[in-house]
């Protein structure tokens, strides 16, 4: 007996229904972009290694989907350096090439690529899938889309301002309760300096971004093995375990910051995101946490990420600014700020919640019986004229009982069944069946339309 087949761990087949609730939480984030003047691109699925390593972090390395050379992959490897097993090593001579592993990097690789032919400041959206060799769990996929939108080659706050309305937005038209958590890297490297470890910046961050996930505990430990001594735990413990309102917060933290330079430079830059936010007004709940680092090395300022109120699962979007991005790229000094939504975590969200619109649940509006060849041809015709007005429908294709073509609207949630028999044939009619409440009404063509739409 043949194998069943399958799909590689933390991935997933998508049914039509699910293509409908996905395309729903899609058009609805690119409705928003495209309100507020992003332009959208497109990137390819793989990129040069040369392009992704090292730009996410020790950590965000290791999850890189290598690709192996086409063709005779071995043939620049020796024995010996095969049997030495130096992974490092041979995964450079023998791939070339990575999945993307978001979709920031291959932005800012576009950027420098193509900067002849873009209008500074750009605004650009992606939606597209990103892939991480990661452990798979619940929230948690090697394979899911991102949606970005990212604003390059202005230093301006208000930038993230605007970011932060759109974001807004989104989840008010989307119906998720969220709460904006904010931060700043200065402030991070802030912490470094009081601490007097800024060459421990990168372990700091990477341990405390983790605080949610594994606990204080745990994260001390973490510091411990990178060399952090009792006393410089005990001087952070205060900080990772703030509580208060956001103005109390940010009154502490700048106290505590008052002898760096850096730290006080990313409290101006927070307060003046925090005040134009405030000022126009918001639905969603605002947070200052100065642990939140997200883990990535190119923030460079204000750190964003979107948690969802009313169920338990990791962020549901993030972003951040980073002014140095693009000068691995050989564009030094090219400021840029974006956000990421991640669509597969907001799918499970509203799907837990029960949040997706009932008129998702059929991708035609109509099915047409088919009584026989007559019949059928008048259906076609008719369904012409329907989905020239933007009415969704179709034919059943075979002649079959009038059972089963019921049942086959049934299981596809079509909301109604036209009929065309020998009466509606002479009287060029349809009869339409409303599925839901049993209704029936004798209609024209144009009173079918006018009733379907």
């Amino acid at each position: 007996m043949a194998q069943k087949p399958s799909i590689p761990k933390g991935t997933r087949d998508f049914s039509p229904i699910e293509m409908a609730r996905r395309d729903y939480i899609f058009e609805t984030i690119t409705e928003q972009f495209r309100l507020f003047g992003f332009h959208r691109i497109e990137t390819p699925a793989m990129e040069n290694l040369s392009t992704l390593m090292g730009k996410y972090g020790e950590e965000g390395d290791k999850l890189l989907f290598k690709i192996l050379n086409s063709g005779d992959f071995l043939k620049s490897v020796s024995d010996e350096e095969l049997l030495q097993r130096n992974l490092p090593k041979l995964n450079n001579a023998l791939c070339e090439k990575g999945l993307r592993y978001d979709l920031t990097v291959p932005f800012a690789r576009y950027v420098v690529q193509h900067r002849g032919d873009l209008q500074m400041p750009f605004k650009r959206f992606q939606i597209q899938p990103v892939w991480r060799a990661d452990r798979p769990q619940k929230g948690r996929y090697r394979e899911f889309y991102q949606c970005d939108a990212d604003i390059v080659g202005s230093d301006s706050l208000l930038n993230e301002a605007d970011l932060l309305q759109l974001i807004d937005n989104v989840f008010d038209r989307l119906k998720i309760r969220v709460a904006i958590k904010l931060n700043n890297r200065k402030i991070l490297s802030g912490i470094a300096e009081i601490l007097e470890c800024p060459d421990k910046l990168v372990d700091i961050t990477v341990a405390i971004d983790k605080i949610e996930k594994i606990g204080l505990d745990a994260v001390n430990e973490e510091l411990t093995a990178k060399g952090l001594s009792p006393a410089q735990l005990e001087r952070l413990r205060p900080i990772l375990t703030l509580d208060g309102d956001n103005a109390a917060k940010m009154s502490v933290m700048q106290q505590t910051l008052a002898s760096s330079p850096t730290g006080m430079a990313g409290i101006e830059e927070l307060k003046f995101v925090v005040d134009a936010f405030e000022s126009l007004g918001h639905i969603a709940q605002l947070d200052l946490d100065f642990s939140l680092a997200r883990g990535l090395n190119y923030y460079t300022g204000t750190i964003i990420e979107v948690k969802a109120l009313d169920v338990e699962i990791g962020s549901i979007t993030g972003g951040g600014r980073y002014d140095n991005l693009t000068g691995v790229f050989g564009m030094p000094g090219l400021s840029g700020v974006g956000i990421s939504f991640g669509a597969d975590r907001i799918y499970d969200v509203l799907n837990a919640l029960d949040l997706f619109p009932d008129s998702l649940s059929g991708a035609a509006k109509v099915l047409f019986v088919n009584f026989g060849q007559d019949e059928s041809m008048q259906a076609l015709k008719m369904l012409k004229v329907l989905r020239s007005n933007g009415i969704s429908g179709q034919l059943y294709p075979d002649t079959s009982k009038m059972k089963k073509q019921m049942g086959f609207a049934n299981s596809e949630k079509i909301p109604y069944v036209a009929i065309i028999g020998e009466t509606e044939l002479a009287n060029n009619t349809v009869t339409l069946k409303n599925m839901d409440s049993g209704e029936q009404n004798e209609l024209t063509l144009a009173d079918l339309i006018e009733k379907l739409k």
